[in-house]
């Protein structure tokens, strides 16, 4: 006990960081309901999954993931009718840098889309695996 009333600021420092390390890997895992570039490229494959880009216009004309389909994350909502109609068919949504697309999975699941999933860390994610960029 005297250890810890001696050293509570080295405690205190390390419980911080040890906290801030967590928090960096839970976000950059997307929390556990995204998925990697490589598991994306699977599911639209094997699953016959489908790419959202929730960037917008300019952002996605600038480079997008081949095959997506560009719906702003504003216009999400209205625009339903672009989706699959299929609510079970894997829809996997990418933005810049994955947090977009997170809150528009999340969007997606409560419109009844059970097989939403952000791809993690985005068009940044999915260069850094090699995968191809369209632009234009």
């Amino acid at each position: 006990m005297q250890f810890i009333i001696e050293n509570w600021m080295l405690i205190a420092i390390a419980v911080v960081s040890g906290g801030m390390l967590l928090w960096n890997t839970l976000a950059a895992s997307g929390g556990g309901d995204g998925v990697t570039a490589a598991q994306a490229v699977l599911k639209v494959n094997r699953e016959k999954g489908v790419l959202i880009d929730v960037c917008e216009p300019a952002e996605h004309q600038a480079g997008h993931a081949p095959g997506c389909r560009n719906i702003p994350l504003g216009q999400l909502d209205q625009r339903l009718a672009d989706l699959p109609k299929d609510k079970n068919t894997p829809v996997l949504v990418m933005c810049q840098s994955g947090m977009r697309a997170r809150r528009a999975a999340a969007q997606l699941r409560k419109q009844g889309y059970v097989n939403a999933a952000a791809v993690n860390g985005g068009l940044r994610a999915w260069r850094e695996a090699g995968l191809p960029v369209d632009k234009g």
